[in-house]
């Protein structure tokens, strides 16, 4: 049913953690493979995902750049589910997942609909609480989940979107706008990461321009660096 390409680069336990989460997905049937592409870590991270089984490619790109790739060798299932490593799928969230296919496929909405996770913050403290607030409100509002809440889409909708582009830092929401805020669903279960460092402010200009002011992604990827 759900082809899953991770993004990896320097995050060995964060990778295996979410790899770990993919496993009662997998005994059901319902995760049928798991495509890591690693951005040429120099950590453990090409080692975990070789001890997991899961199909390893190495290049060094982007991040919209290695899931486009990623996309194009996972050949074993109709949809797609786009993951960072260290963002990790709650208990359950195969249930939810395998719920949203099913109606989209049983509607014919397959090919006009995706999906992205709550995201839930590993951490304590008002800034992690906030962190939450702000993309669920992204998502809600503007159609714009954050690369940590993952992104399952079917593979004809993918195709017919033109898939991921290497924008710098802009590849999750370049993608999230072209397939329109209409057209997104937000799941009941969670992706859990942890808090990530505060964007530099060009960064975080970029993003609300993207986001709130909808700026061309292209445009704005020169503003992120």
């Amino acid at each position: 049913m759900i082809s899953v390409v991770i993004s990896s680069l320097d995050n060995e336990e964060g990778l295996a953690h979410s790899l770990t989460a993919l496993v009662p997905a997998a005994a059901e049937g319902i995760v049928r493979e798991v495509v890591v592409m690693d951005g040429g870590s120099r950590d453990g991270s090409v080692t975990v995902a070789d001890a997991a089984g899961c199909e390893l490619h190495v290049l060094l790109a982007g991040e919209g750049r290695r899931y486009a790739e990623g996309a194009a060798r996972a050949a074993k299932s109709p949809w797609l589910l786009f993951l960072p490593a260290g963002s990790v799928l709650e208990a359950g969230w195969h249930t939810d997942a395998a719920s949203f296919v099913e109606r989209a496929e049983r509607s014919g909405q397959a090919d006009r609909c995706a999906a992205a996770f709550h995201l839930r913050r590993d951490d304590f403290g008002l800034s992690a609480r906030l962190s939450e607030t702000a993309a669920t409100l992204s998502t809600r509002l503007f159609g714009m989940p954050c690369n940590e809440q993952g992104l399952l889409v079917s593979r004809r909708l993918y195709v017919a979107l033109g898939g991921h582009r290497d924008l710098a830092g802009l590849a999750d929401l370049d993608i999230a706008r072209r397939i329109g805020r209409s057209r997104l669903v937000l799941l009941r279960s969670a992706a859990i990461a942890p808090q990530r460092p505060n964007h530099g402010p060009r960064q975080t200009l970029a993003r609300l321009a993207v986001t709130a002011l909808r700026l061309p992604p292209r445009l704005a990827a020169g503003l992120h660096g």
